[in-house]
């Protein structure tokens, strides 16, 4: 069936707060990290991760965290069509943490929350009609009005071809028969809830619950008979999710043992974190199954999917790409621990943060103003005038950029705070140094800390870039210094989910040839550092260019990709640098500072220049070299289509 939508799941949709510590109480938790949360909104996620067409509907609340939840869809590639925003309620928020592997308290802020004001209105037969398969989870048939609004989009999916699916997602406290502080418990009986579940079974084609979710499904805690009673309301292709064990398929008569279902082969990891998990087994579970696959195949998609869950921070954040899995199904577990796993979580790292930023950076013009030791040189400068300079800096930046995609800044927090945070939400992709200007061996800014604890107080769409002056003939003492300030500064940033930007700049140490850049690139790799982006100093020859670009594809196919400094070039050079670089597909753009505010700042710190006459010259050069590079770039382009 060609439709645009493979999927389109219905229900809660909202934020979790999972405590950061692990293995103790959530009354000693002392931070948190904000996640997109609820069982539609986590397979919706998880589907779309694995390379389905997903589509979402709920209600977020017309606030912050209701509009964060929207932006992480985007993210994600989500359709939001489906998604209402409510003026009157807040968006549902869960608080949890991990305390072993079996308990996981949890909280539920879900009174009167805008999914559960979901109604009929709010399905939009156009959409239905765009899907494949409708997801439903348990919880929106617990209340009248969320009930008949999934019915509608269950009854609209049988008219226009689509398929159904139910995740039981069995909360007892969500259908009101355990307390607010039993919100980690997953069974607790209820003839009521037994007898509501099975008025709505026979819509489904597919129904998927652990064994205890098919006992309140069943009316009985012998999971044999469960399925019977279920198989006795209902035609569905019945998924018992079994654990450790793995999980068994059901097509027709449910025999005497579990053992006799169909299985697919699961996955010998350690369990670190069973929340989510079931979600991100549906995920796994949906794209074998849309995908025509036989029910071992798609258990195989589902127990692996899993198994990422169960050994990761967080619930959708711990999706595989399909990538992602189709590298760990053909290689194996190699240490049960996956988020360990090195190689592993590179993959996981570099094809999951496409869509972390949100704009579209396949063409990168950056007005960078990061400088620190330059203005501070110049006449009449103050911290105060710096920073007030630096604010005019990204008032040009944003004029140039008008909203359109593809521009960015590189801005000090030293500074440039002021301009730093009034850039976050702008579209523009934001870059921040960390380096003492000038320094080698490498010294990182003081802010930042010993450890580079500093990092953890950024905003998530500040790229975390360092700038090493260095060269292969640098002597051991030099590169260790300066390896290890890098190493430290490199998993601080993946520790705290920040892009990478790495610099180098080996000219200004000694003499360069075609192959100084590339050796110098490989040796950062077989370090295990895996920049998301690289910048590069202008390269005079193709073979140069040829050669970095070489050494970069060949260790990480996923990078973001390089983008090209300036050196206070003036723009004539420029231009002949950007005619030779944009015949690679890995340079993205440019990131240039001086050439663009350099003169606009002296004149503007002596007092010789307005506010408005430095902001109209510096938009000026910038869209002039932009516009260099955008001729330069159509320009091989069209060499290499011909």
């Amino acid at each position: 069936m060609s439709k645009p939508l493979d999927v389109i799941t219905i229900g809660r949709a909202g934020v979790d707060l999972y405590g950061s510590q692990v293995g103790g109480r959530l009354e000693d938790m002392g931070s948190f990290e904000k996640y997109i949360g609820g069982s539609p909104t986590n397979i919706a996620c998880g589907t779309a991760r694995l390379g389905l067409n997903s589509g979402l509907i709920t209600r977020v609340g017309d606030e912050h965290m209701g509009r964060f939840i929207r932006e992480e869809l985007v993210r994600h590639g989500v359709d939001v069509a489906g998604v209402t925003t409510d003026p009157e309620r807040l968006t549902a928020l869960v608080i949890l943490g991990i305390r072993d592997e079996e308990q996981f308290p949890l909280i539920f802020y879900r009174e009167n929350c805008a999914d559960m004001a979901l109604c009929e209105d709010d399905i939009s037969e156009d959409l239905i009609g765009r899907t494949r398969s409708v997801v439903a989870t348990g919880t929106h048939l617990s209340n009248p009005k969320t009930e008949a609004a999934t019915l509608k989009a269950l009854a609209l999916a049988r008219k226009h071809g689509a398929q159904t699916a139910l995740d039981i997602d069995y909360r007892p406290n969500l259908w009101g028969v355990a307390g607010h502080g039993d919100g980690e418990s997953r069974f607790v009986e209820s003839a009521e809830v037994t007898a509501k579940l099975q008025k709505s079974l026979h819509y489904f084609d597919l129904i998927v619950g652990t064994e205890e979710e098919f006992h309140i499904a069943g009316g009985t805690t012998d999971t044999i008979a469960a399925l019977k009673a279920v198989r006795a309301v209902s035609n569905a292709t019945l998924i018992c999710k079994r654990g450790a064990a793995g999980a068994a398929a059901f097509e027709g008569a449910i025999p005497e043992s579990l053992d006799e279902g169909q299985t697919g082969p699961g996955f010998p990891i350690e369990v670190f974190n069973v929340l989510g998990a079931g979600d991100g087994f549906f995920s796994g579970l949906l794209k074998g199954w849309l995908d025509g696959e036989t029910w071992p195949k798609a258990l195989e998609y589902a127990n692996a999917c899993g198994a990422f869950a169960v050994s990761r921070h967080g619930c959708t954040p711990a999706y595989p790409s399909l990538e992602e899995l189709e590298f760990f199904l053909s290689r194996g577990v190699i240490q049960p621990d996956l988020r360990n796993d090195a190689e592993l979580e590179q993959i996981h790292w570099a094809t999951n943060r496409h869509r972390s930023h949100g704009g579209d950076f396949s063409e990168m013009r950056v007005f960078a103003f990061d400088h620190r030791m330059q203005l501070e040189e110049m006449e009449g400068y103050t911290l105060k005038k710096g920073g007030a300079f630096k604010e005019l800096c990204l008032e040009a930046a944003l004029k140039v950029q008008d909203g359109r995609p593809g521009y960015g800044i590189l801005c000090d927090n030293r500074i440039g705070r002021h301009a730093l945070h009034a850039a976050s939400g702008t579209g523009l992709w934001i870059g921040r140094p960390c380096e003492w200007p000038g320094s080698r061996p490498l010294t990182l800014e003081p802010e930042l800390g010993d450890d580079c604890g500093g990092l953890k107080e950024w905003a998530r769409e500040n790229v975390v870039k360092v700038l090493v002056f260095c060269h292969p003939d640098d002597d051991a003492q030099t590169w260790a210094w300066q390896l290890d300030s890098v190493k430290k500064l490199y998993a601080a940033s993946r520790r705290n989910n920040l892009e990478f930007l790495l610099e180098i700049i080996p000219s200004k140490v000694a003499a360069v040839t075609d192959d100084t850049t590339a050796i110098l690139i490989r040796r950062f790799y077989a370090e295990g550092i895996y920049p998301d982006w690289w910048k590069l100093e202008p390269m005079a020859s193709q073979t140069g260019w040829a050669k970095a670009c070489d050494a970069i594809e060949e260790h990480d196919r996923h990078t973001r990709g390089i983008v090209v400094l300036g050196l206070d070039a003036p723009e004539a050079e420029l231009a002949a640098s950007f005619e030779v670089a944009a015949g690679f597909p890995l340079v993205k753009g440019f990131a240039v500072g001086r050439t663009i505010f350099g003169s606009v700042a002296r004149d503007w710190l002596a007092g010789r220049m307005d506010d408005e006459e430095a902001v109209a010259e510096m938009a000026t050069r910038y869209t002039r070299l932009a516009g260099i590079w955008d001729k330069a770039r159509a320009a091989a382009t069209s060499v290499a289509a011909e």
